[in-house]
């Protein structure tokens, strides 16, 4: 998936997840928070490729971690996801406060990119180090096409529709 993907993608898993109550600091987040932490969170596990939204941002982040783990390893993993998770929890200066909601939002945006990943047929290694690839294609389409943007867009317009 490209960026614009991911992020129509992980606004589609919000709005699901806020509709379902996943959490009630989620239910009672706004969408001026939720939002902005969901996106942030979509586009975090492709920081592991310097021509990737971030990776073009933060090039002294993107290319250490390129070489020691390569595209669609360690930051596609759950692993990955309890250590991003640790760090909003344990690891932020008291001075920065977040608010439990969004630390919430922001891991609905981080696993919405690899749910959208492992939808395409390279999958994604949700135990590494272990190299297994998790795979659900459903997606099998370019990467970049405008099928997937279409296919995002119904999704988000999906989710909106949705009534719990």
């Amino acid at each position: 998936m490209t960026a614009q993907g991911h992020l129509l993608f992980s606004v589609a898993c919000i709005v699901l997840a806020k509709k379902a109550g996943i959490t009630p600091e989620l239910v009672h987040l706004d969408w001026w928070h939720a939002i902005p932490a969901t996106l942030l969170g979509s586009l975090l596990p492709d920081i592991d490729h310097p021509r990737s939204f971030l990776g073009q941002h933060l090039p002294w982040i993107s290319v250490p971690i390129a070489k020691v783990f390569g595209h669609r390893g360690f930051t596609h993993s759950l692993l990955a996801v309890a250590l991003a998770l640790w760090c909003l929890l344990y690891k932020l200066p008291a001075s920065v406060p977040v608010p439990v909601g969004m630390v919430d939002a922001f891991i609905v945006g981080y696993l919405s990119h690899l749910l959208g990943d492992a939808l395409t047929p390279a999958g994604v290694p949700l135990f590494w180090p272990v190299k297994q690839r998790f795979r659900l294609p459903l997606l099998n389409f370019r990467t970049g096409s405008h099928a997937e943007t279409i296919i995002c867009v119904l999704m988000v317009a999906g989710s909106l529709w949705w009534r719990h």
